[in-house]
């Protein structure tokens, strides 16, 4: 007989216990990895966890009730990114609708590296119950669940059938949720049967368990490899990534551009990585990037990217680095990230290798010539930003971009700015001037509309005492609003600036450009042709906050705005500040392509005429080899 120490609990309450002790460690800092687990319950696990975390308690398990499946995903994601990915939250939901309205979550998760864990119901493993209500039944493959929609966006996936398999399972889920090079949504399936069944569960199970996060060093020989390139480029310019967030790289960063004069260009994951006032820091890159940053990456002979995945949107559909003796060099901690663009490699943790460079290149710097250049074209776009930023009187209707200059005249160095989608983005991205590491949160990995209200609850509650803002056009609170009411019931002064622009403003102007002609974007009446090209919709998003619980501010003017952007800031309760925006447009154009295939063949003149401005655009493509 086995002498081993055990517990009798259920699957749900031994999950629950697990969880709750274990933890994070880099750098000498412990963090709870799972500092709560959000839930909307129904019959595929309200039996199960919600009865764990119930007898559990607030202490062991923090519990946070969501509205919306999707939304407690981007609320927990939002948490882990503010905490540099080293605590996390989890989401419960039901079987069935519940628990496919994880996928977008899991996606935007798993696209920006992001953790979080996913624990849906599932049908009973011993089908004593079959069909289930909500069950999708297939013919020729009796174990599918609708949760099988989760393995492709998911970093590991298992379905828990027995008892004694949460074992091995909880301990893997464990461990990709905290590798920096596997992380991602985690999902643990769990039938509802086996969530009520009790076991005995040896103690060991439930010891605290702290899991380091490693740093790996650079490569001894692919850092001399590296160095040789940097002191043979005559124009290097650095690409910093969200890697460099994750990695709490900022002040390595910061060291070697003051050592060598490299001039640093950011990616929407990677801006706030250097402080916007830094000499050496030219703002974003890519199609939304700064006319600077692009400047310089058409001219380069060396690329630097660190911790970046070069999306399509920082290499301008790869139209931008077009030096025909460039060459790339990525400092990645993820092997697969390093080897784009046929790099060099540095697969290491990012602080490990910048400041493994920064030591390597003592002595180092770039031309005098060269630095001159790039901070004169830095000059040159502060004047850009401001022209933006600035109205004529303070009695004017706002441009988006004036907004934007009211937010900015308002908030601390500390205060966290959440956007995803639509065209804040491009403008953000162009004209934002952040102020430190976590200001500048943008989610564009999957550029989800309905991000920016549960992710601006999880950046609250990870960061209590920093004021937050979740900026949204109406298109996009119309996605998801429904968190307002969480951040009310929880008292989570999260600020909302929403926008109207009577529909999807960002889509209608990319539709026009592309010969679509705006279709199928405006909020409007139809009109006599049957076209959405009517009169505005009488629809009331402010009085609709309100509805939820908040407190809003109405501004119609630049000055009302501001007024209104300070009382929010200063208030203790969740505020929404709406104002209907002048759409004349005020920022500057974008400064490099971004490849969206046009009709090869129309009727219409305006796709036409899209058409031979894309063949002129396209023939500037390369693959870097």
């Amino acid at each position: 007989m086995s002498t081993t120490p055990v517990r009798r609990l259920t699957v749900a309450q031994a999950l629950v216990r697990f969880l709750s002790v274990q933890y994070t460690e880099r750098d000498g800092v412990r963090h709870r990895l799972i500092a709560g687990t959000w839930g909307i319950f129904g019959h595929g696990n309200v039996a199960g966890l919600g009865q764990a975390l119930l007898e559990a308690g607030e202490d062991a398990m923090p519990f946070h009730q969501g509205r919306n499946e999707q939304a407690m995903v981007h609320a927990a994601v939002g948490y882990a990114r503010q905490l540099n990915r080293l605590s996390t939250q989890a989401v419960t939901t039901s079987i069935g609708p519940g628990a496919t309205n994880l996928v977008t979550g899991a996606a935007l998760a798993t696209i920006n590296r992001l953790p979080v864990l996913l624990l849906p119901g599932d049908y009973f493993a011993t089908r004593t119950a079959d069909p289930l209500l909500q069950q999708l039944e297939h013919p020729v493959e009796a174990d599918l669940s609708v949760n099988d929609t989760l393995r492709p966006v998911s970093r590991y996936f298992d379905r828990v059938t027995r008892p004694e398999a949460l074992i091995p399972s909880a301990l893997n889920a464990v461990r990709v949720l905290t590798d920096p090079v596997e992380t991602g949504a985690v999902t643990l399936a769990l039938p509802q049967d086996v969530q009520a069944e009790a076991y005995d569960w040896p103690e060991e199970f439930f010891a605290e368990r702290v899991w380091h996060v490693r740093r790996p060093a650079p490569d001894p020989y692919e850092l001399a490899e590296a160095v040789k390139a940097i002191r043979a480029a005559e124009r290097p310019l650095i690409v910093a990534g969200g890697g460099i967030h994750h990695s709490q790289a900022e002040d390595a960063l910061k060291a070697l551009a003051d050592a060598t004069g490299i001039p640093v260009a950011s990616t929407q994951a990677g801006k706030g990585s250097l402080r916007y006032d830094h000499p050496a820091d030219l703002g974003g890159i890519g199609h939304t990037g700064t006319a600077v940053s692009n400047d310089l990456a058409r001219s380069a002979d060396l690329i630097i990217g660190v911790g970046t995945r070069y999306t399509d949107f920082t290499t301008a559909s790869n139209t931008l680095f077009q030096n025909p003796a460039v060459r790339f060099l990525n400092v990645n901690i993820t092997a697969f990230d390093a080897h784009k663009l046929a790099a060099r490699t540095l697969v290491c943790d990012a602080r490990a290798g910048l400041r493994a460079l920064t030591e390597a290149l003592s002595g180092h710097r770039v031309n005098s010539a060269y630095e001159t250049e790039y901070r004169v074209g830095k000059d040159r776009w502060e004047q850009v930003v401001d022209a933006a930023f600035t109205a004529a009187d303070d009695s004017a209707v706002p441009t988006q971009t004036q907004l934007l200059g009211a937010l900015d005249s308002v908030v601390g160095d500390d205060d966290v700015i959440i956007n995803a989608a639509g065209s804040l983005p491009g403008d953000l991205h162009k004209l934002w001037r952040a102020r430190s590491p976590r200001q500048y949160h943008l989610e564009y990995g999957y550029s989800c509309m309905g991000y920016e209200i549960p992710a601006g609850i999880g950046v609250q509650q990870a960061a209590p005492d920093t004021p937050v803002w979740s900026l949204v056009g109406d298109g996009t609170y119309l996605m998801m609003p429904t968190e307002i009411v969480t951040a009310v019931q929880e008292g989570l002064p999260v600020n909302l600036v929403l926008i109207q622009n009577h529909g999807y403003a960002s889509i209608g102007g990319l539709s026009e450009s592309v010969g679509g002609e705006r279709f199928g974007t405006p909020y409007r009446y139809r009109a006599a042709d049957g076209t959405f090209t009517g009169e505005p919709l009488p629809v009331d998003l402010a009085a609709n906050a309100a509805s939820l619980g908040m407190d809003v501010l109405r501004a119609k003017t630049v000055g009302e705005l501001r007024t209104a952007l300070a009382t929010a800031r200063a208030s203790d309760r969740p505020t929404c500040v709406y104002v209907e925006t002048d759409p004349t447009p005020t920022a500057p154009p974008a400064e490099a392509w971004w490849d969206v295939p046009v009709a090869e063949t129309a009727t219409r003149e305006s796709a036409v005429r899209a058409r031979e401005e894309y063949d002129r655009q396209v023939v500037d493509r390369r693959r870097h080899l």
